[in-house]
C-alpha cells in the first residue's frame, strides 16, 4: 500500500474521530442542560444519606462504556436520526420490542451502534492492511475493507434478528406449560389474573416475563383485553396471539374459560407434538453433510487402508519398487 495513501486515510479515520468526539461532546452538553444530569442526583442522594463523596468520585465508580461509549453512541444516534426516515426508525423500534428491548436501547442508539461497527470493522481491517508485513493489493485492500464494513453495518441486524428467533423459540416451548398450569388453576377456582401471576412466578422465562408485565399493567389500570392484546404484540408469535384471541371472545362471548383454556392446552400440546416429529424428519437430512465430509472419509481409509497397501505391495515388483 502506499505511504500517501496511507496518510490520507489515517488524516480521514483521525478527523472522523475527532468530529464524533466534537458533536458527541455538544449534544451531551445540551441533553444535561435540557434533562439534568443523572449523576449530580446521585450525589444529593447520597448527601442525603449523610454519606461524604465527591462528584468526581461517582463518575468514576462509572465502568467506562457507561461514561464515554454509550453517551457518544447515543449522541451518534439522535445525528442519524434527522437523516433516517421514519418508516425505518418505526420497523427498528419494532424489531426492539421484539427482542425484549436489549440494553433498553431506543431504535436512534441502535441504528448509531451499525454505522460505529462500519467503522470499528473497516477501520480495523484498514489498519491490518497498512501493516508493513501485508502486502496487498490496492484493489483487494478495497474489496476486503468494504466487505468487512458491511459486516460490521449489518451485524447488529443479525444479532437482533436472531435475539427476536431466540425469544420467540422460548416462548413457544414454554407456552404448552404454562396453559397446562394456567388451566389448573382455573379449574381449581382461580381468577384469570390470579391463575396469571402462578405462572409468573412458577417459572424464570420470557413467557413469565411476559405474563408478570401483563399482571402490573392491569394493576396499574388497564383494562385485562388491552394489557393481553400488548403481551401478544410485545412477542409477535401466532401461538401466543391465537391464545389471547380466544381467552378474549370467551369473556366477551360468556363461554367457559376452564373450557377455552383446557381447548387451547390440547392444540398446543398437538403442535408442539408436530414439531418435534418435523424436526425428528429433517435430521438426516441435516446429518447427510456432516457424516458425508467427516464419518464417510474415516471409515473409507480405515477399510481401504489394508487393501491399497496389499496391492501396493503385490505390484510393487512390477513397477520396479
Amino acid at each position: 500500500m502506499q505511504p500517501l495513501v496511507i496518510i490520507i486515510v489515517g488524516v480521514v479515520i483521525l478527523g472522523a474521530v475527532a468530529l464524533v468526539i466534537v458533536v458527541g461532546g455538544r449534544y451531551a452538553r445540551q441533553s444535561q442542560e435540557d434533562t439534568g444530569d443523572p449523576v449530580l442526583a446521585r450525589l444529593a442522594e447520597a448527601t442525603q444519606r449523610g454519606e461524604s463523596v465527591s462528584l468526581e468520585d461517582i463518575e468514576l465508580e462509572q465502568p467506562f462504556a457507561e461514561r464515554v461509549i454509550i453517551p457518544i453512541i447515543k449522541r451518534i444516534g439522535e445525528v442519524s436520526t434527522r437523516f433516517t426516515p421514519e418508516k425505518l426508525l418505526q420497523e427498528t423500534t419494532r424489531k426492539l420490542e421484539l427482542a425484549g428491548n436489549p440494553g433498553r436501547i431506543d431504535a436512534s442508539t441502535f441504528l448509531a451502534t451499525r454505522f460505529v461497527g462500519a467503522a470499528i470493522f473497516g477501520g480495523l481491517l484498514l489498519l491490518i492492511s497498512s501493516l508493513p508485513t501485508v502486502d496487498w493489493p490496492f484493489s483487494r485492500i478495497v474489496l476486503i475493507v468494504g466487505l468487512f464494513t458491511l459486516l460490521g453495518f449489518f451485524f447488529p441486524q443479525l444479532w437482533l434478528q436472531s435475539r427476536i428467533n431466540s425469544r420467540q423459540t422460548e416462548v413457544r416451548k414454554a407456552l404448552p406449560d404454562a396453559l397446562d398450569l394456567l388451566t389448573i388453576c382455573v379449574e381449581a377456582g382461580l381468577g384469570f389474573d390470579a391463575a396469571m401471576s402462578k405462572v409468573s412466578e412458577k417459572w424464570e422465562n420470557e413467557l413469565s416475563i411476559l405474563f408478570g408485565r401483563a399482571i402490573r399493567e392491569v394493576q396499574l389500570g388497564k383494562t385485562q383485553r388491552e394489557a393481553l392484546r400488548d403481551m401478544a404484540d410485545r412477542i409477535g408469535l401466532p401461538e401466543l396471539t391465537s391464545f389471547v384471541a380466544a381467552v378474549i371472545q370467551s369473556q366477551m362471548l360468556g363461554v367457559s374459560l376452564a373450557k377455552v383454556l383446557r381447548i387451547q392446552s390440547d392444540q398446543m400440546r398437538v403442535k408442539r407434538r408436530q414439531r418435534a416429529e418435523e424436526e425428528a424428519h429433517k435430521a438426516p437430512v441435516k446429518m447427510i453433510i456432516p457424516m458425508a465430509l467427516l464419518t464417510f472419509p474415516s471409515i473409507m481409509i480405515i477399510l481401504m487402508a489394508p487393501a491399497a497397501f496389499q496391492i501396493a505391495g503385490a505390484f510393487g515388483p512390477l513397477m520396479g519398487n
